[in-house]
């Protein structure tokens, strides 16, 4: 009977160490990390199947029953997963139970506007292109926006996303980014603005990011566009009238186009144009909404990114002469 007990003892340490050993050995010998994909709903069953059908060499049965064993396994969340090289079934399943996705990031760049977002989304090979087929009107409906126009409403960022997810959840993501930034830069508007909405505020951020040259800059343009429209003057703002050119635009803004007959030409048209021109940043924000106060009503680039301000035609003249036509 001893010596039963003492045969039996002996097998269960021995099992003991095997099982040790094997938790801490790697599930394969590759040097490629393993992509595993565990969908919504799977079982504990199903994802040690999902493992070994990725390319680890295990037997799915057993680490299935590492999985049970652990008192884990309806911890395990669903997600893109890469698994690394030398990765063992205890690091395996530490992943799974705190969620480490394989993330990407794509970075939504300030003055952006709506097709440079789209085809920045198009080219994420990564991202499920759920958008692709949807024309701007069904995708704002679909965002929970009909009726919006989507220029402008996307704050420019870094998101990380996992390996499969859809497009349009990253874009609802900085759909609401947007909104809260945009609230928060509302909510500090200076008593004298002239704007009349946080909407307004968004289109008037947009024109200020794309004529800002120096970061120093921004709020007193904001302070001539703030200027212009207390005023009922036009804005006469170039990025308006290339925005409303469109694909038209190559590169050379001509006498003509200043004429051009579209809603964003600033220069024909009074008031701020019906829509952002492109995504601005937090910092355009808050600068439409405090611009800087100033009796400019005039700026010309000086070439070197920064811009000179002008209170007088007859100023701005001479530094457009002395900046632009080298005069």
């Amino acid at each position: 009977m001893r010596r039963l007990l003492v045969g039996f003892l002996l097998a269960l340490l021995a099992a003991g160490a095997a099982l040790w050993w094997w938790l801490h050995q790697p599930l394969w010998a590759g040097t490629e990390a393993l992509e595993l994909a565990i969908e919504p709903g799977t079982t504990p069953r199903g994802v040690a199947r999902g493992v070994v059908a990725a390319g680890a060499s295990a037997d799915a049965r057993l680490l299935y029953a590492w999985f049970r064993f652990s008192g884990q396994d309806r911890a395990i969340k669903a997600g893109n997963y890469e698994i690394p090289p030398g990765t063992t079934p205890i690091g395996l399943l530490q992943k799974l139970v705190r969620g480490e996705e394989a993330l990407r990031a794509l970075t939504l760049v300030e003055g952006w506007n709506w097709r440079q977002l789209r085809q920045a989304l198009a080219r994420e090979t990564l991202l499920r292109p759920d958008s692709a087929h949807l024309g701007d009107a069904a995708l704002m409906a679909q965002l929970g926006r009909p009726g919006v126009a989507p220029e402008g409403r996307f704050f420019p960022d870094t998101y990380t996303y996992a390996k499969g997810s859809s497009d349009i959840a990253l874009l609802r993501r900085a759909l609401h980014a947007m909104d809260r930034h945009l609230e928060s830069a509302w909510a500090q508007r200076a008593a004298d603005t002239p704007l009349q909405s946080a909407d307004q505020a968004l289109i008037l951020a947009s024109i200020v990011e794309k004529e800002t040259g120096q970061a120093g800059d921004r709020h007193r343009i904001a302070g001539v566009f703030a200027n212009r429209l207390r005023q009922g003057m036009l804005l006469q703002t170039d990025p308006t009238v290339i925005y409303g050119l469109g694909e038209k635009f190559d590169g050379n803004l001509r006498r003509s186009d200043l004429q051009s007959k579209t809603p964003w030409n600033t220069y024909v048209r009074s008031g701020l144009p019906p829509t952002p021109i492109a995504m601005p940043g937090k910092a355009a924000l808050l600068a439409a909404v405090q611009p800087a106060p100033t009796q400019a009503l005039y700026f010309v680039a000086r070439g070197d990114g920064s811009s000179h301000f002008s209170a007088s035609l007859e100023e701005h003249n001479r530094a457009v002469n002395r900046y632009q036509r080298g005069r």
